[in-house]
């Protein structure tokens, strides 16, 4: 992780470079790097003062700032009207952290350990959500293509609105479940027996959380300005850069940490933070930004059919992998694979 934040260095460059007028594939390279360490830096501030604030509240501060970085660059996005790039990208968050994270830790940890356990019960609740989620998406996508035309400008932004607060309604109560009526089927999630001391003061986790929200703003600001034309630029769809590449740049320091910790034969931990982080992408920052969308131009919760697929065809894959409570590298292989064919597919559209 340390290694990560030597690229800040970006961060002044970036915002120089827009000053300056830099071509836009080169600011879309360094407002990149650059949102990377802070997004890290988030993560561990955000750690930090939930070791002050206790399992509950820490618990809620890491489930709503655990995916603040594509939050922040998919409203940015939306703001400016880019609901393929938007919806692509949160797509690619849920595939990127079930395939590739889940992947990666499962065959780089595998590959040290011959099989790792984890906690099946809390995993397989979470998988069952998953699902559940995937089903919402999937409803308004049936919806247009079942309803008149004419019908679907009255009815669809409601039925939007009414899914988006039933997925949060959803989101609020699976914390009612886990910290108060079935916390004992997360004792080996919440509860660590070597539990991390704070590495910082209460009140510099606050300044860094609030200094890097703030830094991320700015950088989405261009970083989302030079999609478009670094795309066209290098022969890019605009789908493949929201699917792919987006994702990658906002989970980076998160996906690291997964690894990090499967290596380290804390495979929970990174099964946690690969499945719980694309539960919170479907169940959390997707309504919040059709919500939003509210106060701009409103944003449909229609995904396109081969997003759904591949959406639902990683949340089946992650149910039947973590199913055991096992895993092993073979396994991890296996989802790196998917996820490179559905990567390869999306670079050909």
């Amino acid at each position: 992780m340390k290694f990560l934040y030597g690229l800040l260095i970006f961060l002044p460059v970036a915002i120089i470079g827009q000053v300056v007028g830099l071509s836009a594939s080169l600011l879309f390279v360094f407002s990149s790097l650059a949102i990377i360490p802070l997004a890290g830096i988030m993560g561990k501030s955000t750690d930090v003062i939930s070791c002050f604030c206790g399992q509950k509240i820490g618990g809620l501060l890491n489930a709503t700032f655990g995916n603040a970085t594509e939050l922040i660059i998919a409203f940015v996005a939306m703001k400016a009207g880019m609901f393929d790039v938007v919806k692509a990208s949160l797509a690619g968050s849920v595939i990127g952290n079930i395939l590739l994270v889940l992947g990666m830790s499962m065959l780089l940890g595998g590959c040290k350990y011959k099989v790792q356990y984890f906690n099946k019960n809390s995993i397989n609740i979470t998988s069952s959500m998953l699902l559940l989620a995937v089903l919402g998406l999937s409803i308004p996508a049936i919806f247009t293509h079942t309803m008149p035309e004419q019908s679907l400008t009255t009815q669809f932004e409601g039925l939007s609105i009414i899914i988006a607060i039933l997925m949060l309604l959803v989101y609020v109560m699976q914390f009612v479940f886990s910290f108060v009526t079935h916390r004992y089927l997360y004792e080996e999630t919440i509860s660590t027996d070597d539990e991390e001391k704070p590495t910082m003061s209460l009140k510099v986790a606050i300044l860094l959380l609030v200094a890097a929200t703030v830094c991320i703003a700015i950088l989405s600001e261009i970083f989302v300005g030079t999609i478009e034309p670094m795309a066209e630029s290098a022969g890019l769809s605009k789908t493949f850069v929201g699917i792919i590449l987006v994702p990658i740049i906002g989970n980076a320091a998160e996906h690291s940490s997964a690894i990090i910790m499967a290596i380290k034969n804390k495979m929970n931990a990174a099964v946690e933070i690969a499945l719980g982080s694309s539960l919170q992408i479907i169940l959390f920052v997707v309504p919040v930004l059709i919500l939003l969308s509210l106060f701009f131009t409103p944003m449909s919760i229609v995904f396109t059919p081969f997003e759904l697929v591949s959406v639902g065809a990683s949340v089946l894959i992650a149910d039947r992998v973590s199913a055991d409570g096992e895993s092993n590298w073979l396994e991890g292989l296996q989802l790196v694979v998917v996820y490179v064919v559905i990567g390869a597919a999306f670079f050909f559209i």
